[in-house]
């Protein structure tokens, strides 16, 4: 039996983090996951758990928060008819075997080569976000054939080794093939449904070494409730701020914040 002293300190950090990643993903529509990760990695390593498949558990946590944070805000743009069905059913196979080939590298990896990998992807999103321009574009129309066919998998790959849904690369991408933000930012939940299902059941199927307590395969049970309940309280919260200032000034602080983050993991992996 788990130490309570112990749990009651991990249920706190995990209160705290829910709430912080709720708000801004309302805020700044940014996807909760990309904030998760790096929090789990940190809350669990102060209270005590650094094991070598730590990362494991961060990501495969995340990203079983992300099917319950996505099916809902698929569900909500659906009913305002934003969400491109045709997008998916194209993109939802290749996404699909990406996710689960993301699953299996990442189980094969050490915790330390996989916040390199978090590390390197994050700085490619942070300067995304601080410096990407809307106007941005590489075709008229997304892409068929033989691209749809590397892209799809490479989108459901990366989002795994980062535990994230759809938003983060989904959304850019959409955008860089002149899709409207507002149908890219929708079809995007769709894109987490796709990447966090498979690769989550594949996650299950793992046996950790020093996983924190009360962790089933790779998904650690404690944070996931607690995270789902606290974003679902504090989103709207985030929506509302958002609605009541200019969003775009708090993407670029965000973008450094990210960064850093970003290059602290990378230090960490590089044993600085």
């Amino acid at each position: 039996m788990p130490d309570m002293g112990l749990l009651l300190a991990m249920l706190a950090l995990l209160m705290v983090i829910g709430a912080f990643a709720g708000l801004l993903a309302g805020l700044l529509g940014v996807g909760g996951g990309i904030v998760l990760v790096f929090a789990f990695f940190y809350a669990f390593q102060t209270l005590g758990f650094d094991g070598p498949q730590l990362m494991q558990v961060c990501l495969a946590t995340s990203l079983a928060t992300i099917i319950v944070t996505s099916l809902r805000s698929l569900h909500s743009h659906n009913k305002k008819g934003a969400v491109d069905w045709d997008i998916l059913k194209g993109w939802a196979i290749g996404i699909g075997i990406g996710a689960l080939v993301g699953v299996f590298v990442a189980a094969s990896l050490k915790s330390v080569t996989l916040q390199a990998i978090f590390g390197c992807l994050g700085l490619v999103i942070g300067f995304y976000l601080g410096f990407g321009k809307s106007e941005w574009r590489i075709s008229d129309k997304m892409p068929t054939g033989m691209t749809r066919v590397i892209l799809s998998p490479l989108l459901g790959f990366l989002s795994v080794l980062m535990g994230i849904g759809g938003g983060s690369f989904g959304v850019p991408l959409m955008s860089l093939y002149n899709t409207p933000i507002h149908r890219a930012v929708a079809t995007a939940s769709g894109f987490g449904v796709l990447i966090a299902v498979p690769s989550v059941l594949g996650f299950l199927t793992l046996d950790i070494e020093g996983a924190p307590p009360y962790t089933l395969g790779a998904v650690n049970l404690v944070a996931f409730v607690v995270i789902v309940a606290m974003t679902l309280i504090t989103t709207p919260y985030g929506v509302k701020l958002a609605h009541a200032m200019d969003p775009k000034p708090l993407k670029r602080v965000f973008a450094v914040f990210l960064t850093i983050v970003a290059l602290n993991m990378l230090r960490k992996a590089l044993g600085f």
